[in-house]
This record gives structure tokens, C-alpha cells and sequence, in this order.
């Protein structure tokens, strides 16, 4: 996109799922080459999941490298979601095959890395192409891993609702118990202090 800002070897980082109530939080890293085009790339919450399964295999190939991390909800409930967030972001640049220069990361929050600096950045998936690619791989390899579970318990529906705290999924917390799966420490269900964990 036009308005979009692409900086030579920069990392940028974003995650996946920090506000569901089951399933990890998911982060990713990229390092974009110095010339990278696509119309199509975007933050990943205005994609449809058709594009965003397009990009993914497009922002791999083309990239000059990239990370992805998940943080499982054992080690949520222990750190909390915000320390897992960026423990899943310093996990996934610690894939990368190149040193980046600098680290630019979505939102506000961030721990240094190593003795890389690094830059927060509000609504950084709307503004720069490496944050935004970082988004897409975050959100699918996440998504992928949603499906995956949905299989072990169905009746959440983790397939539609990939963890999120929806009606339905609420429902069958609410029937069914909750699973190994669940963020224990999150508010699961309203009445979450009647709920037997």
C-alpha cells in the first residue's frame, strides 16, 4: 500500500491471539528485502483468510528472513499474556537468520532484545510493510495450529471461533469444562469465581 514505510534489514514484529481464551499467543518476525512490492499486503485484520493464506507463502520466499514463535497457555498463566506476548516476539526474532539493525514492533509495549534497539509503534501493522508481514505470518501459523486443536475437541468450534471469546465458545466452556488448552488465569466465563478449574 502507498502509505506503507519499508526500511532495509529492519525486523518487524506482531503477534496473534493475545486477547483469546484458549489456544497460544502466536508471534512472528520478518526482515523484508530492500525491494518488496505487494498490493495485497495489509494488516492482517482488514485480510480476509483467503489472502492472508496467499501471502504467507509469498512473504516466506520473498523475505530475508523470518521467525515464528508459540507461547502455550502453561506458560501464560505463569508470566501472563503481556510477558508472553514478547517472549513469543524475542522468540521468533531469535529464529532469524540475519542480525537485524533495529526492531520495530506493533503497539506499546516491548522488552529490549539482546543489544538490538528497537522502536514501539501504534498501529505499526497499518504503517510499515515488515510489521504488517510479520501480522500475516502470526495470524496463520496461529490459525493453522487452531484448526489443529479443534480436531482434539470439537465442540468449541476453534475452527470458526480460533479461541476468541465468543458466545458459543463461552457456551461450551460452560457445558463442557475447560481443556489443557484454556488460559486458566483469563476470565473464562463471568460467574469465572463459581467455575470448579
Amino acid at each position: 500500500m502507498e502509505n506503507f514505510y519499508l526500511f532495509f534489514n529492519e525486523c518487524g514484529a506482531d503477534e496473534a491471539g493475545r486477547g483469546c481464551l484458549a489456544g497460544p499467543v502466536t508471534a512472528a518476525s520478518v526482515i523484508l528485502p530492500e525491494v518488496f512490492v505487494n498490493t495485497l499486503l495489509n494488516d492482517s485484520k482488514l485480510l480476509s483468510g483467503k489472502n492472508r493464506q496467499l501471502l504467507r507463502p509469498i512473504i516466506e520466499a520473498q523475505s530475508l528472513a523470518y521467525g515464528v514463535a508459540h507461547i502455550h497457555p502453561k506458560k501464560i498463566d505463569e508470566i501472563n499474556i503481556l510477558n508472553a506476548s514478547i517472549l513469543a516476539m524475542h522468540k521468533a526474532i531469535g529464529q532469524l537468520r540475519v542480525i537485524p539493525p533495529h526492531i520495530i514492533v506493533d503497539g506499546n509495549r516491548f522488552k529490549p532484545y539482546e543489544n538490538i534497539p528497537h522502536t514501539c509503534i501504534i498501529k505499526g501493522d497499518s504503517k510499515y510493510m515488515s510489521i504488517a508481514a510479520a501480522s500475516i505470518l502470526a495470524k496463520t501459523y496461529r490459525d493453522d495450529y487452531m484448526d489443529k486443536i479443534h480436531q482434539e475437541f470439537p465442540m468449541y468450534n476453534w475452527k470458526q471461533n480460533k479461541g476468541y471469546p465468543t458466545k458459543e465458545h463461552r457456551a461450551a466452556i460452560r457445558e463442557f469444562g475447560v481443556t489443557k488448552y484454556h488460559r486458566k488465569s483469563f476470565r473464562l466465563l463471568p460467574e469465572q469465581l463459581t467455575l470448579d478449574l
